[in-house]
């Protein structure tokens, strides 16, 4: 008898060790759904800049890139989230490689306080097209203590056509194409200097 319920409290212990496992991995997954930054249109994103001011809109490109292709004045402030490393040239994109600023958060961190706003503020973060910077940029955020974090979908300048004489132009979405207001002039009160 004393066998069988040592047998009994033994395989109850493993189902509820299993159990217990079984909801930790369901939580993480959670979590992990979770992390993942919202788009948002750039009239979204311009319409919550003029209501709200509770948000943060960044231009995470970098000052170079603005300085040739332009931006809104609509943005708060740039903060570049990668940089052109001058120094290594990448043969296979035929570019600069890009490095990740390694002050990002702390930079932006001194942004919101700036603004008397706190890590639980919306940060809107807009790249060139939207999926190079923009998206990993707020998801860098999300997992770095900044619940709120979004971006400009198809960034500032939108997607390329396909085919037709202007192939490979940038002319379709992002904000560039939406309407909204642009420059191609820096705004000197935004731009990112280095420190």
């Amino acid at each position: 008898m004393a066998y069988q319920i040592r047998k009994y409290l033994f395989f109850r212990d493993l189902v509820v060790i299993a159990l217990i496992a079984i909801g930790l991995g369901a939580a993480t997954l959670s979590f992990a759904q979770e992390i993942k930054p919202r788009s948002l249109t750039p009239h979204k994103t311009f319409e919550m800049v003029l209501n709200d001011p509770g948000v943060l809109f960044v231009d995470v490109r970098d000052p170079i890139e603005i300085m040739f292709i332009g931006s809104t004045p609509a943005t708060h402030v740039n903060i570049p989230f990668m940089f052109a490393d001058r120094t290594e040239w990448n043969a296979k994109s035929g570019a600069f490689a890009m490095k990740q600023n390694a002050n990002f958060v702390k930079e932006i961190q001194a942004e919101l306080e700036k603004r008397g706003l706190d890590r639980n503020a919306t940060i809107i973060t807009m790249c060139r097209t939207g999926s190079s910077r923009g998206l990993p940029s707020a998801e860098f955020l999300m997992k770095n203590g900044f619940p709120n974090a979004y971006y400009v979908d198809h960034g500032f300048q939108g997607e390329t056509l396909k085919d037709g004489p202007q192939k490979g132009q940038h002319l379709i979405n992002g904000w560039l194409n939406s309407g909204l207001p642009w420059s191609s002039k820096m705004n000197p009160e935004t731009i990112y200097r280095s420190k």
